[in-house]
């Protein structure tokens, strides 16, 4: 019997939004996969125990594998397959380290196991388990993707409004790769992943007459709400979410 590979999205940071099909989904999985983004740890994916000092204090610091964790605290005692996901534009880099994930991922499944990756937020929205998933499917391997709360609806909730009515469209932007064009469209912009270039983000937005929204750490208990756009640090964490809006 082969495995199957679920990516299960934990939502945005309340442990509170993780759904009730992603819960019963890592209490049946025999392994759990979680990205690591601290590339000092290792260079390949590897089994998480308990001798292994590095991989705890990223794990601790994994919030989608402390969400689920806060939700099936039996999680504990699983197996985690520690998938190294360093923040890089290095297209070869990157290659690699997702084809040695699923690579990882493909030999449990193979013994019959399955695996639960876990990822912030829902796994259809800027997600590494996608590239997993992808090469997962290639190599004849059943993969399931089970949706999460996306953090621009968990934001504009927390904010009281609401993304988009009637005609409008709706435009999601990563704000890595540059805004200048995108937030002249027409609709409800959000902007993802703005924090290491929130200055840059800041000087666009202060050109245009709309209507700002930023939360900071949606859902967790460092959580931070501005709706003023000179409050905001020319720094924020990498959970940094934006919804502009039009002044109408």
């Amino acid at each position: 019997m082969i495995g199957t590979l679920y990516g299960v999205g934990t939502g945005p940071g309340d442990p509170e939004l993780m759904t009730l099909k992603a819960v019963r989904i890592v209490r049946e999985c025999e392994i759990i996969a979680a990205p690591i983004s601290n590339r000092d740890i290792t260079s390949k994916p590897i089994i998480w125990n308990e001798q292994n000092d590095a991989v705890r204090q990223a794990l601790a610091g994994c919030v989608a594998y402390q969400i689920a964790l806060t939700n099936v605290p039996e999680m504990v005692d699983k197996p985690v397959l520690a998938l190294p996901m360093p923040m890089s534009k290095d297209k070869k880099e990157l290659s690699r380290i997702h084809d040695d994930g699923a690579k990882a991922v493909a030999d449990f499944l193979q013994q019959g196991k399955n695996v639960c990756f876990l990822t912030l937020g829902d796994p259809t929205v800027y997600s590494t388990y996608l590239y997993v998933h992808k090469r997962i499917q290639e190599m004849g391997y059943p993969a399931e993707i089970v949706s999460g709360v996306p953090s621009f609806c968990s934001v504009a909730a927390g904010m009281g409004i609401g993304l988009v009515e009637n005609k409008e469209a709706l435009h999601v932007i990563p704000s890595s790769y540059g805004i200048e064009e995108a937030i002249e469209l027409s609709g409800t912009k959000v902007l993802m992943k703005a924090g290491k270039k929130m200055a840059q983000v800041k000087k666009e937005i202060r050109e245009t007459n709309q209507i700002f929204y930023m939360m900071e750490n949606c859902g967790m208990p460092d959580e931070k709400r501005y709706t003023d756009i000179e409050q905001v640090p020319d720094e924020t964490s990498y959970f940094s979410l934006i919804i502009l809006k039009e002044d109408k």
